[in-house]
């Protein structure tokens, strides 16, 4: 079959009327099986479940049709059609049902379920919120949000889950959740005793074990023992129960071992191969491995199977997309550069230069040298980065890693001072080593704090950026301690929790390397090759108990950001002061307020900071050299806006400090490098200081960009070529700036001047 974007609109249309029709005929084989363990489901719906539960699909698909004629109940005919892969049938049924009754819940719980199945989250939320509006205390609806609340990595599963098994022990899908919330959490006890009383309860009501065999499998697989205990009883079951192998893979997959869960989904595909969902799986994570052509093969057959999917038919698209992209190969180090053609020219020379640093700096740091090429892929498109990381939860909204690949935004998707998409590299870039020098076993917390803090100690904007609602969370007490900090990635309690634990979790690190070295804070990275807790870990190399860990913690935030500490309000009325007195052109007093505002919390660089009114009451004020003073501070805390910046690099050059301006302008491509303006003024000040080689790039990358004016463009890489000694390519370009402006007089006189030069 086809892939659906190299056919015509007609086409598809026609395709998909013909796979709709045949869709009930292959359903129950390509969809991931559905086990409805309430005790209201209908005798007649269990009769078909037992064939299903078993493997026997065919007998099974009888049943259900069989049973789609027999009943008029539409409630039934719902499941039926529903199990039947019938989709669109089955909604038109369930909305009868539940229009049948305005207090019905379980039609509501079981239509959201079709929706959670199907990756309708909010359709499914709205219907279990329906539910539980009429009857709050029904145990089908609270088991359905607590289901919905555990596969969105949305919600505290704390307070729902205990209530629920407090009023009945005996609830197997509750002791289910709850153990596949232990296992992502990397509780394995708690996990395995939950899986073992759902399995013991599955048995004893005679409900398929299925997927309690499979969780106790994963936690087999976690632990690095051999689970065939468990899946060879689960396919003695069903021995075509390929989702147990798709659910060891998507463990593997959020603790960030590709490479392990290819294994798995091999397997699933093996003994389920007509599963959509084990082929989509498969193919998702061999882009993550960087094997594009043969995700698109398994990708493909996914769609066939499931032409419905949008993560299958938005993956082709995305792969057929990357006919727009270029790759650069690199030897030394080993690198492949992949961006689109559109803005390759403009982005190389920064992605390149940045990404040997980062690789530099970190072998050094890390102790590790990569033993094969590290891909870095740009997306201009954020759909399309959206697209590249289906499938994984807690991931940033700008770059993640899967092993040596790196996915990221480009700046040219986003208006410019929202995205340092050079800081983001470099964070990206500091996860391919933290997770290779561990084979991917280091913890969430300690890799994204290690690469936090590689972006404020060596990344292209150091300082350590802190902002208020992390400290506000320090002082509500809701900082988690650190044996539990993954928490904060993976199941977030509160608003924002995943935001504040990347910086507490930077911070960690920072207090880590101060207290015990840097050295130190290197060899307990690597202690996770063994695999212990984060507390085993603590306790093994920093010799202090975690409890103690976290109150040194408190101390060095206590510390660290005392003065805003001791009166929060007052930063904020400080902050408020100052951009009101700045308005009213009161130049001295908001100079006063700024600094005042600083002092209380220096870490805060973002827009509107105190540093900026400092600048901008310092120079409207006259005085130049003291705006100066300001805005280098900021940039030393970690500010970096692309205007503020190059508001710097004009008063450094307007001072004379030409060589200072040409670095500090120079720092705005990590940030702002598609916009035309400033390359310009790069290339001048950095010809002035005998710079030849870089004012080159700075007009290559300007003339890649098509600025309206060419001719001054062409001129200013005449002068770098003729600085460097290049004069047969300096001519060129100025003939070619000449045939743009025949009139433009300063390529004119640089003609004339070079008529004595000689061609190397």
């Amino acid at each position: 079959m086809q892939r659906p974007e190299t056919r015509t609109p007609q086409t598809r249309s026609i395709v998909r009327l013909v796979l709709a029709m045949l869709l009930s005929a292959v359903a129950l084989q390509a969809a991931a099986m559905q086990i409805d363990y309430d005790e209201k489901r209908a005798a007649s719906l269990r009769k078909c479940d037992e064939p299903l539960y078993h493997g026997q699909t065919v007998e099974a698909r009888a049943c259900f049709q069989a049973l789609m004629r027999a009943t008029t109940d539409p409630l039934i005919q719902a499941e039926s059609a529903w199990a039947l892969g019938d989709l669109r049938g089955a909604n038109e049924l369930f909305r009868q049902a539940v229009a049948a009754s305005d207090s019905a819940v379980l039609p509501r719980v079981r239509w959201g379920r079709m929706f959670l199945d199907a990756g309708q989250n909010g359709d499914a939320l709205r219907l279990f919120q329906e539910a539980l509006q009429i009857s709050p205390r029904d145990v089908g609806a609270r088991l359905a949000m607590a289901r919905a609340t555990l596969e969105q990595f949305n919600g505290d599963l704390a307070e729902q889950l205990p209530a629920l098994l407090a009023e009945n022990d005996s609830l197997v899908e509750a002791h289910l959740i709850a153990a596949r919330a232990a296992i992502e959490d990397g509780k394995l006890d708690e996990a395995g005793k939950a899986a073992q009383r759902a399995l013991a309860l599955a048995q004893q009501q005679k409900r398929p074990p299925l997927e309690a065999q499979g969780l106790l499998a994963a936690i087999e697989v976690i632990r690095n023992r051999d689970p065939r205990e468990w899946t060879e009883a689960a396919l003695r079951y069903n021995p075509r129960y390929g989702d147990m192998f798709v659910s060891l893979g998507y463990f593997e997959i959020i603790r960030r071992r590709y490479r392990e869960a290819d294994v798995w989904l091999r397997r699933a595909v093996e003994v389920q191969p007509e599963s959509s969902a084990a082929q989509r799986e498969l193919g998702l994570n061999l882009m993550r491995l960087g094997n594009m052509a043969e995700a698109r093969t398994h990708l493909v057959k996914a769609y066939e199977g499931d032409p419905f999917s949008t993560t299958t038919v938005n993956t082709l698209r995305l792969l057929d997309s990357l006919e727009q992209f270029e790759i650069t190969r690199v030897t030394q180090p080993p690198l492949n550069l992949q961006l689109n053609k559109s803005e390759s020219a403009a982005m190389l020379p920064y992605v390149e230069q940045l990404a040997r640093d980062s690789v530099a700096t970190f072998s050094k740091h890390y102790g590790y040298a990569p033993t094969q090429p590290i891909t870095v892929e740009i997306y201009p498109n954020h759909d399309d980065f959206a697209v590249r990381t289906a499938g994984l939860p807690g991931i940033g909204l700008l770059g993640v890693t899967f092993g040596n690949v790196v996915a990221m935004d480009s700046p040219s998707g986003r208006k410019s001072g929202d995205f340092h998409w050079g800081s983001t590299m470099w964070h990206e870039m500091a996860h391919v080593f933290t997770l290779s020098v561990t084979g991917n076993r280091v913890p969430r917390w300690l890799s994204e704090g290690l690469s936090v803090y590689e972006e404020w100690t060596s990344g292209p904007t150091p300082g350590v950026a802190v902002t208020p609602p992390v400290l506000d969370t320090f002082i509500a007490g809701k900082l988690l301690p650190i044996a539990r900090l993954d928490e904060g990635f993976l199941r977030p309690s509160y608003e924002n929790q995943v935001q504040i634990s990347y910086q507490q979790a930077g911070l960690a690190c920072l207090f880590a390397e101060q207290r015990f070295g840097f050295a130190k804070v290197v060899e307990f990275l690597r202690a996770f090759n063994d695999d212990p807790t984060t507390a085993q870990a603590i306790r093994a190399v920093f010799k202090v108990e975690p409890e103690q860990f976290d109150r040194e913690f408190d101390a060095f935030m206590k510390q660290r950001f005392a003065a805003y500490l001791a009166d929060p309000k007052r930063w904020t009325e400080l902050m408020a002061r100052a951009h009101r007195l700045l308005e009213a052109r009161n130049w001295a007093a908001a100079r006063d307020a700024a600094q005042a505002a600083i002092q209380a919390l220096p870490e805060f660089t973002e827009s509107g900071s105190a540093y900026e009114v400092l600048a901008t009451a310092e120079h409207e004020a006259g005085n130049d050299a003291a705006a100066i003073a300001g805005l280098e501070q900021w940039r030393k805390a970690g500010g970096w806006d692309p205007a503020t910046t190059r508001q710097l690099g004009a008063l450094l050059a307007a001072a004379g400090n030409k060589a200072r301006a040409a670095e500090v302008l120079a720092s705005v491509n990590y940030s702002d490098p598609l916009s035309a303006a400033g390359h310009d003024k790069l290339g001048d000040l950095l010809l002035a200081n005998g710079k030849g080689g870089d004012a080159l790039r700075e007009y290559q990358v300007l003339l890649a960009l098509q600025p309206l004016d060419t001719a001054a463009a062409q001129f200013g890489l005449a002068r770098a070529y003729r600085q460097t000694g290049d004069t047969a390519r300096a001519r060129r370009s100025l003939l070619e700036s000449l045939d743009t402006a025949p009139n433009y007089r300063p390529a004119q006189k640089l003609l004339l001047e070079m008529t004595g030069d000689r061609p190397p």
